[in-house]
């Protein structure tokens, strides 16, 4: 232990400012394996480092003469060196050296947070213009400003924050920088999320010669179930990505967009102003003299069940019924074509 302390451990005692440093990013010798990649800068240019081969041929001297420097002392010294040392790829974000297939997913800096936090409350922008702006998904940016409110909140109270906990652990994780120029996208922002309407197996012959879209697979899962291109969470990406490919110039597609999405927002607020005022209208709140609970009642009806007992509206739905369509003994083919 004490032998590899002094050798190849070396390079632990002071972390390489900015890197992971994770002990898959090392050889048997405590050489940064990254050292003989070459170098690329803004994306374009290449800078062929050589770097590497002088670093192989070190000596145990040298090598614990440099694990001396400071942090500060060895940022300065990698930024001011003619030959720095290449970004991190998949390989060298591998924490656990027998699990080669786990790789280590970049955070969100502190700075991309305050800035997600900052076009939230300051702008009054709204969180799917930020979740498109930055790259970053939509109940990630909710879950960022809830956290940084709070974290304000214990400030103004005067409350300690475990600062440099988290310091210490975001150093050791790979992270998403905020680039105002160019922003780094951070996760994918548009998957498709699954509705439970389509979790059943179907089976619907259909003619070679029929045209059978998005919108049609929709109504045959459920009716009134929206397609995909309008279920996503930006589905207005896809309506620009449409624009474009129909000759429309970038401008017409960031004004038509904008309006588009100013109106659905503005409906959305109405949306639920109404359904909280339907429910309010339909509960009967009951305070008992000098109580301190509120008793809510709401009418209920074993006709919301519906004809098929599986309505939402129904007593007991939230316990969930199993669907049938995988079960031993049913019929899976359709018996006629429609």
């Amino acid at each position: 232990m004490l032998n590899w302390l002094k050798g190849p451990g070396a390079a632990f005692k002071d972390p390489l400012p900015g890197s992971t440093n994770y002990l898959s990013a090392y050889d048997n010798n405590g050489q940064l394996i990254r050292a003989g990649r070459p170098f690329f800068k803004d994306d374009d240019q290449k800078t062929p480092s050589s770097h590497g081969e002088e670093n192989s041929e070190l000596g145990m001297d040298e090598r614990a003469e440099n694990s001396e420097l400071g942090m500060d002392e060895r940022a300065e010294q990698n930024i001011a060196s003619e030959k720095p040392i290449p970004l991190e790829r998949p390989d060298d974000l591998v924490p656990f050296p027998m699990n080669r297939q786990f790789r280590s997913q970049p955070v969100l800096s502190e700075e991309l947070k305050d800035e997600i936090y900052r076009q939230v409350v300051a702008d009054e922008k709204s969180v799917r213009v930020v979740s498109a702006s930055l790259g970053v998904e939509m109940a990630r940016v909710g879950a960022v400003v809830r956290l940084k409110a709070v974290e304000k909140n214990w400030i103004d109270q005067g409350k300690r924050l475990a600062i440099p906990y988290s310091r210490a652990v975001m150093q050791m994780l790979p992270q998403t920088p905020y680039r105002p120029e160019k922003p780094v996208i951070h996760e994918s922002i548009n998957d498709l999320p699954v509705h439970r309407d389509t979790l059943n197996q179907i089976f619907l012959p259909a003619s070679e010669s029929r045209h059978f879209t998005r919108v049609d697979a929709a109504k045959v899962f459920a009716p009134g179930l929206k397609p995909a291109d309008t279920r996503v969470p930006h589905p207005e990406l896809v309506e620009a990505e449409r624009m474009t490919a129909d000759g429309a110039t970038r401008q017409e597609v960031i004004t038509t967009l904008r309006e588009k999405m100013l109106r659905e927002e503005q409906l959305q607020i109405e949306k639920v102003k109404a359904r909280k005022a339907r429910e309010e209208k339909n509960v009967k709140k009951v305070v008992p003299p000098q109580g301190r609970w509120e008793f809510r009642f709401r009418d209920i009806s074993v006709e919301s069940v519906g004809p098929t007992g599986r309505d939402h509206r129904g007593v007991g739905a939230r316990y969930g019924w199993p669907h049938e369509d995988r079960k031993r003994g049913q019929i899976k083919i359709p018996k006629r074509v429609e």
